[in-house]
């Protein structure tokens, strides 16, 4: 199958890129910077898009194919959420998505893609505390929910053009050399490790080898559409995260950050690591997905190596 995927360069998509063409797939990988990422040298091609407007150079190459996998968006969490920030967030995510919706919309309907596979994030349910949030859970509140919403709203436009469109909510994913990981880590390997303000919130997340194995599944199952919720079975309120961080790097996890110190800091910032998901990945479940890293200890011994 021909599977062409927008924004697969960043981390999740150096995974799924060498998955997908170990599987047989042909994967054309579109690029704001082609030849730069070294993504090519497992195999896939690259083509060069801006992210925005539909240029026959790249839309060419969805006619036909497969399956386009969509994981365009600047990350959330590598900087502070000032205005032009958010803005950013919200239009890399909606724009490059609506590309690709317009330009599956100018093919001929014999022409189009089966499958589109889009990410979004738990941050769709907002701050819900103890609720068990399956993929019929309503919407949550605040910036990132909002972002969520008109990002899956975009994709979804591809399913009145007769594609399967899939919505992988993608809890925190956890692997070697993810960002996340290594800022989490920092301060357990300072030994000033511990819970993020009460630590009691829900802390979803995911390997970085079941993202791209969702990635996968998703696009060979066709029984499978709608929102998915892409966070291992084995959720944990953060200050069970921070036990288990301690334990994987063998520091104490008992100091606590206050929750009023990190908002001053960070300010709207604070809810990305104040605030959780008790998400239950039901769909994955129903569709027998088989989890690599099922367990936090055992995915959090690879990620930190």
């Amino acid at each position: 199958m021909k599977v062409v995927a927008a924004g697969a360069t960043g981390f999740v998509g150096r995974a799924l890129v060498p998955e997908l063409v170990r599987a047989g797939h042909e994967v054309v990988v579109l690029s704001r910077r082609p030849g730069v990422s070294g993504i090519a040298a497992c195999g896939a091609r690259e083509v060069a898009w801006d992210g925005e407007t539909v240029s026959p150079h790249w839309s060419a190459e969805i006619a036909g194919a497969g399956s386009i996998v969509n994981l365009a968006g600047v990350n959330i969490g590598s900087a502070p959420w000032t205005r032009a920030r958010r803005e950013a967030i919200r239009n890399s995510r909606v724009r490059s998505t609506g590309a690709l919706v317009r330009a599956m919309a100018a093919l001929p309907a014999g022409s189009r893609p089966e499958s589109l596979v889009s990410a979004s994030g738990v941050g769709f349910y907002g701050d819900r505390g103890d609720d068990v949030l399956g993929e019929d859970a309503h919407p949550g509140t605040g910036f990132l929910a909002e972002t969520c919403v008109a990002w899956e709203a975009t994709a979804l436009e591809a399913e009145a053009l007769g594609v399967r469109t899939v919505l992988m909510r993608t809890a925190v994913v956890l692997g070697k050399g993810a960002l996340q990981v290594f800022l989490i880590a920092l301060p357990f390997r300072l030994f000033a490790g511990g819970p993020l303000g009460d630590g009691q919130f829900w802390f979803p997340w995911v390997h970085r080898d079941d993202i791209a194995g969702l990635y996968k599944w998703a696009i060979e199952n066709r029984d499978v559409r709608g929102p998915v919720n892409a966070a291992a079975p084995d959720v944990r309120r953060q200050r069970d995260f921070a036990l288990e961080m301690g334990h994987a790097l063998g520091r104490p996890s008992w100091f606590p950050t206050p929750a009023s110190a990190l908002r001053l800091a960070l300010g709207e910032f604070s809810s990305l690591i104040l605030y959780g998901q008790r998400v239950d990945a039901r769909i994955a479940a129903a569709h027998g997905y088989a989890w690599r890293y099922p367990s936090l200890p055992e995915a959090l011994a690879d990620a930190l190596g």
